[in-house]
């Protein structure tokens, strides 16, 4: 007869929490930092359907890396937490810190109670009346909140990403400088990597704005941000060039996942 493999909870905690971080860091990195109105999310993301960066409510957006199904599971979850409170008692109420607290208490459970963690890191982050009231939340697979300020970085080859954000990150920055240094920090995980505005998914939390401030960028919007940035100078300001803006370009679906990822 057999004698039962005994692994200690310590063992349990420590492998569980190596696969969760090697399925992560498999993925492609996003980056969320504040710039002078408002907070900007940039995603090296091809597709054009699979959304690593959504709106969770009107000053709430939520960016994600890890397994595609896992995170977009938490995003539905949070989006019917948002309308139900909002609904149920007033809009004010549902804030970022509400719904990180919930998103951490369901990342914990996972983590501790199923054979299984999720292979997710999330943000959380709302916009408030200036960049002081700005809130930005980190949640780990092992439900572990960090509250964060400037910029963040997830997946991919996060330390060369997060030192690059570092070197180039400054406060207070216009839109067209916060996105060349958010793709800056992305492409510092290849040298040989050029993004191109097609490759990126870009979006906005823009306190400019009235009722929802969240908007995406679409890929020629990108490119003029990005050669405004790169000239010095541009056709215009940014706000006047992003006020005419439409919403998301539908064109290109690539639904390609590659190990269950959404890359």
């Amino acid at each position: 007869m057999s004698m039962p493999f005994y692994v200690s909870p310590e063992q349990q905690m420590k492998d569980k929490a190596d696969y969760a971080r090697k399925g992560i860091a498999r993925g492609r990195s996003v980056v969320v930092l504040q710039y002078d109105d408002g907070i900007l999310f940039v995603a090296d993301n091809p597709s054009r359907a699979l959304h690593k960066i959504s709106e969770i409510y009107d000053r709430i957006a939520f960016a994600a890396v890890g397994k595609y199904n896992e995170f977009e599971n938490l995003r539905l979850g949070g989006v019917r937490y948002a309308d139900i409170n909002g609904f149920q008692y007033d809009r004010r109420d549902v804030t970022a810190r509400g719904l990180a607290n919930v998103y951490a208490q369901s990342l914990g459970t996972i983590f501790t109670e199923t054979n299984k963690p999720y292979e997710v890191e999330l943000v959380v982050a709302e916009v408030g009346e200036d960049a002081e009231t700005d809130q930005i939340y980190r949640l780990t697979f092992d439900g572990s909140v960090a509250d964060e300020h400037g910029y963040v970085a997830m997946g991919g080859q996060t330390e060369s990403v997060a030192q690059a954000l570092k070197d180039g990150y400054e406060e207070g920055a216009s839109l067209e400088a916060a996105l060349r240094t958010a793709v800056r920090a992305l492409e510092a995980q290849d040298s040989d990597r050029r993004l191109e505005a097609k490759s990126l998914e870009v979006a906005v939390l823009d306190r400019n704005r009235e009722h929802r401030l969240f908007r995406r960028l679409p890929a020629r919007r990108i490119e003029e941000l990005l050669a405004e940035g790169a000239g010095g100078s541009g056709s215009g300001s940014s706000e006047s060039g992003e006020a005419g803006s439409s919403g998301p370009s539908v064109a290109d679906v690539d639904d390609v996942l590659e190990d269950g990822e959404k890359d």
